[in-house]
């Protein structure tokens, strides 16, 4: 079972010194990516010699990854290119990847420079490991991979921070998750299952659609459980929010005006439309600089391999 390398590019407007020093300064470095928790250069006795460093990579619970490498750099400035090759491996059992390789490429592309990384990684526990590796763990270490590229581009473009570009996605994807949760309980639970619980109740007192309350509510159970779908999968387009909002008080109004007593319950529609109309405007607030893996570059060619660009190399040195 051979699997792709992972191989991530993206075009980002900075400077080719300003990208460099955000790259290989392990304090910068240690900021932007997913990947790494903890980054520590060794002392060495000659610049030319290759930069040890240990890193580690917290996994939750209290249990952190940690290994060591090898990094060297090479520079070509009358080309416009740099290249920072690496080799990592792990002595912990609990690790998956025991060791791997790749590099680092830097190129002026017109006013831009494309940053580019490929790496590959030998795994552990056998077949299982393969399998494991495959399907769940290298989608995802090419995903925050790729997505951490994207979080370099926006620190480097907007000047934006990396931890309040995380702070902003957490407040985004956990909007959206509970916007979604909202949305498909409210059309499953009180509308599809049990409109006898309330909702009926209420259509009938509306006096709009009689002898078809229930499969209006029905319908609208099923609208409301596809838009809580569309929220995860459009959770970027910051006018869906605009709308849902609208879509809220659309909702909400008539109840209040036709059955205001409903406003002296402890639950009732104004108290679930309002925090839902306010994880709306979060969710929308914090879509603006969100990175986002689509964003790179992800196809591996073949030609790759042709013009020599691999890390077959690196992968087999450690």
């Amino acid at each position: 079972m051979k699997n792709k390398p992972i191989y991530v590019e993206l075009d980002i407007d900075a400077a080719l010194s300003e990208l460099w020093e955000h790259t290989q300064d392990p304090r910068l470095h240690e900021q932007w990516d997913l990947r790494f928790t903890e980054i520590e250069y060794l002392p060495r006795a000659d610049v030319s010699e290759k930069q040890l460093f240990r890193y580690a990579t917290r996994i939750g619970f209290g249990f952190k990854i940690a290994g060591m490498g090898e990094t060297c750099s090479t520079t070509a400035p009358n080309k416009g290119m740099r290249l920072s090759t690496l080799a990592f491996s792990s002595e912990q059992q609990l690790s998956l990847i025991r060791k791997g390789g790749g590099y680092w490429k830097y190129e002026e592309n017109g006013n831009r420079l494309t940053f580019i990384t490929l790496f590959d990684y030998q795994t552990r526990f056998g077949f299982a490991g393969k399998l494991l590796d495959r399907y769940l763990f290298r989608p995802l270490f090419g995903y925050a991979t790729a997505w951490s590229f994207d979080r370099l581009r926006i620190w480097l473009e907007e000047r934006i921070p990396p931890s309040f570009i995380a702070e902003r996605a957490l407040i985004h994807y956990m909007s959206v998750i509970l916007i979604m949760l909202l949305w498909c309980y409210e059309g499953l639970v009180p509308k599809l299952f049990f409109p006898e619980a309330g909702e009926l109740y209420l259509m009938r007192k509306l006096g709009w659609f009689e002898g078809s309350e229930l499969q209006i509510i029905q319908l609208i159970g099923i609208l409301e459980i596809g838009l809580g779908l569309i929220t995860a999968f459009w959770h970027r387009r910051s006018g869906m929010y605009t709308v849902q909002a609208l879509l809220l008080l659309l909702l909400t109004a008539p109840m209040i005006l036709f059955a205001p007593e409903l406003l002296a319950a402890p639950f009732n529609p104004l108290t679930l439309a309002l925090p839902m109309i306010g994880l709306c405007f979060a969710a929308r607030w914090s879509s603006r600089y969100l990175p986002q893996a689509s964003r790179c570059r992800r196809k591996y060619s073949p030609s790759l391999r042709k013009e020599g660009i691999t890390c077959d190399r690196f992968t087999s040195k450690r």
